[in-house]
């Protein structure tokens, strides 16, 4: 069985909002294995939407629509869909009454625009909202489901948890579809690929490996459809532990995850406490960590030493060492670490010092290099990179290689430690 989205709003597609209903969609989708054919994406234009809902009912068995039910002229949802359906429009009283108590409580006039929420499609049952005003519907048309749903995030997200995935659960066709995430770092997309190959290839034709890189992360996505969900998982981990042993020390996790969620919890299992000192990331290493629940267990804090004098001055970076070396260079990020480590008086310090770009770099030291150390409890390890010339990438792929040292220094030091479900 298969499912495609259909999100309405010129808001979208002029890139004003991300569209962060439909992954949640197909998450939810997913689990209860519905696959989505296609994501579609269409401005607030009636002959357009029309286009869109004929083209996705000819590929897909289940059509959800969210946006455009809004009192205002932009919203033109309700209307292209009585057109579609060649049906009318009603005002139903069950709704009307909640919009009319909505107002009341917040003691402001309400308008007949306002009363205009209570319009549902003629042939539609009413996917009741009991968080907004816009109501959510639910029209059979040619033997197929059409949902239709407010854009407003958390109104859809109530209305699909509530009303549509318990209907869902219901229909016959679904197909049990089992993901299986892991993370790898500190390894291109290309040379892993040319590490599994064999693995790879060898698999059955109901798994499939798909490959999800970001700046020094890469993560590997078994995807298993089949009758029977739990030989599904069990099949997928097979493959699973045979991929982690080939992969060896880029191996992270065996779930979706992230680095830093890995290192939160390395490290609070140990008791261990971690500081940052960056330059040219701007604190963005210490944004990630504490980003992440719980993280106080495990961090300390940051120094963003942008310029020299606070590298001296707070992490005790000498003077002759900047004179002799310079701020990006493997000398100065050593004391940057040391310095951290001992300030902050924690186990472990990430120091990164680099040229972010997009300008500031001479021959001998370019755009894009950046020196990174990571102060233990038996020394500290350091490395150069050479990036591009993008300076937000510069940053994230900085970050993500610090973050990687510091994994690869716990491992060494803490035992290995990997995370499994």
């Amino acid at each position: 069985m298969q499912a495609e989205i259909i999100t309405i709003g010129d808001e979208i597609l002029i890139g004003q909002i991300i569209d962060t209903n439909s992954a949640w969609i197909a998450q939810q989708l997913n689990a209860i294995g519905i696959q989505i054919k296609q994501v579609t994406s269409v401005a607030d234009h009636p002959a357009d939407i029309i286009v869109a809902l004929t083209l996705a009912s000819g590929r897909a068995d289940i059509l959800l629509i969210t946006g455009g039910l809004g009192p205002t002229k932009d919203d033109v949802t309700k209307q292209t869909l009585a057109v579609y359906f060649d049906c009318d429009l009603r005002r139903d009283s069950k709704v009307l009454a909640h919009v009319e108590s909505i107002f009341q409580r917040s003691q402001r006039p309400m308008l007949e625009i306002n009363r205009r929420q209570a319009d549902v499609l003629d042939k539609s049952e009413v996917l009741f909202n009991e968080v907004g005003t816009a109501p959510g519907m639910w029209v059979m048309h040619k033997e197929k489901p059409y949902i239709v749903m407010p854009g407003v995030p958390f109104e859809m997200k109530h209305i699909m948890t509530e009303r549509v995935i318990p209907r869902l659960r219901q229909l016959e066709g679904r197909m049990p579809l089992w993901h299986h995430t892991m993370l790898t770092g500190g390894i291109g997309e290309s040379f892993l690929a040319e590490k599994i190959a064999d693995i790879e290839a060898a698999l059955p034709h109901h798994i499939h490996l798909a490959y999800l890189p970001k700046p020094g992360i890469v993560r590997l996505r078994l995807t298993a459809t089949g009758d029977d969900l739990e030989t599904l998982k069990t099949e997928t981990q097979t493959i699973a532990n045979q991929l982690k042993n080939r992969i060896g020390e880029h191996f992270l996790a065996d779930e979706d995850t992230s680095l830093e969620i890995v290192i939160r919890d390395f490290m609070q299992q140990r008791g261990l406490l971690l500081a940052t000192a960056e330059s040219c990331t701007g604190g963005n290493i210490a944004k990630l960590i504490t980003a992440l629940p719980g993280s106080s267990s495990m961090f300390e804090g940051s120094a963003v030493t942008y310029s020299n004098n606070m590298k001296m001055k707070l992490l005790d970076v000498k003077q002759e060492t900047l004179d002799s070396h310079g701020a990006v260079s493997e000398e100065t990020v050593r004391e940057m670490a040391l310095g951290a480590q001992r300030n902050f008086q924690v186990d472990y310090a990430i120091a990164v010092s680099g040229i972010a770009g997009p300008d500031g770099g001479t021959p001998e030291k370019p755009v894009g290099l950046v020196w990174i150390a990571v102060a233990g409890k038996n020394g500290v390890v350091t490395r150069d990179y050479l990036f591009g010339h993008d300076r937000a990438i510069n940053i994230e792929r900085s970050s993500a290689a610090a973050l990687f040292m510091l994994w690869q220094l716990l491992n060494a030091e803490q035992g290995k430690h990997h995370r499994s479900i």
